[in-house]
């Protein structure tokens, strides 16, 4: 639940708030083909109920267009680099868009050759990962994706920040409307939900972050001006910088601290890059693609047999309220986005 959830509330429809997302964005002074492309990914996180990624992401929008290190209108650069790579150069605007752009062809690769990448260079990203994934999936492929932030959170056995909050996202195409979809930061929990947090004035739990003297505290503005830490220890840390190495180095782009240091206070999104595969399990599964895709449905319907819940489970039972119900956004964020005057 929102950590929102007892103060008063603004009821929208999906299509508000869309619609909504596309009147600020373009008042900012965003392109038209940039800010539809951003309302989805924020219309997606509020018809989910990721308060975190929805709505709430408008004012910083606003102030990474403001900040003077975005291209507002940038049309992305789509590469054929070679039979298995896609190249996407967001050319300093969102992600977002270069991403639908070079889908298809990532796609149409991985069905040809069982993998193929697609690596998208010098872009600002500030959206959750699963939307991506589901646009995949949506094509009939598997595919990981992941990118480094800023360097808010400290490694495990520091102090300091150093690393992302370095999101992971995979999914596996299903039969029916849903594939199976997981996303999170290596990151304790998303800045995002830290953020929300600290507006609700909510302490977080113990393990998420530490204040700019390194020592642990259950108050968010105090992580969120310290550092904040990863999941699971050294286990998180370590994985947190492959992301940080397969979607920087590897791909000749910038880590969570060098993106940090291109912000240089501005308080903008991350800029950086983003490396997302895709797999074609037909091909990649041999002679049976039904068999295996039995395996697959064997594998689900064995968590449901013990009660357990999948991954994505509560964002699509989310989806269906908010289709068939709208959304109720928090007065005081919704307040905040008309006083943007757009």
């Amino acid at each position: 639940m929102s950590v929102f959830e007892a103060q008063d509330a603004v009821a929208l429809s999906i299509d508000e708030v869309f619609a909504l997302s596309r009147r600020v964005l373009t008042g900012a002074g965003l392109s038209v083909p940039h800010a539809e492309a951003v309302a989805r990914a924020i219309t997606a996180g509020e018809r989910d109920e990721c308060a975190s990624h929805g709505l709430y992401r408008l004012p910083g929008c606003v102030m990474t267009i403001r900040s003077g290190k975005m291209s507002l209108d940038a049309e992305p650069v789509i590469t054929d680099a070679s039979a298995a790579l896609v190249r996407a150069d967001a050319r300093y605007a969102y992600s977002l868009l270069a991403f639908e752009r070079a889908a298809p062809l990532l796609a149409q690769k991985a069905k040809e050759v069982g993998v193929a990448a697609l690596v998208i260079n010098n872009c600002f990203h500030f959206s959750a990962l699963w939307p991506e994934i589901e646009h995949l999936t949506g094509m009939g492929v598997a595919a990981l994706a992941m990118t480094p932030s800023h360097s808010w959170v400290a490694p495990a056995g520091g102090k300091r920040g150093l690393l992302g909050t370095n999101p992971i996202a995979f999914g596996w195409p299903r039969p029916g409307p849903h594939p199976y979809v997981f996303d999170f930061a290596t990151s304790a929990i998303a800045r995002g939900d830290m953020a929300l947090h600290d507006i609700a004035g909510k302490p977080i739990p113990e393990g998420w972050g530490v204040d700019a003297e390194g020592r642990p505290t259950t108050n968010a503005r105090a992580a969120l001006d310290g550092a904040m830490l990863t999941f699971g220890g050294h286990k998180g840390s370590a994985l947190s910088t492959m992301i940080e190495l397969m979607a920087g180095p590897l791909i000749g782009d910038l880590t969570s601290r060098e993106s940090m240091a291109f912000d240089d206070g501005a308080k903008a999104a991350p800029m950086h890059g983003e490396l997302i595969l895709a797999f074609d399990p037909d091909l990649m599964g041999g002679g049976d693609p039904e068999a295996n895709a039995a395996r697959a449905e064997a594998l689900f319907a064995a968590f449901a047999d013990q009660g357990a819940r999948l991954p994505s489970q509560r964002r699509y039972e989310a989806r269906a309220r908010s289709l068939a119900n709208g959304v109720r956004t928090p007065k005081v964020l919704y307040d905040q986005i008309m006083a943007l005057g757009f």
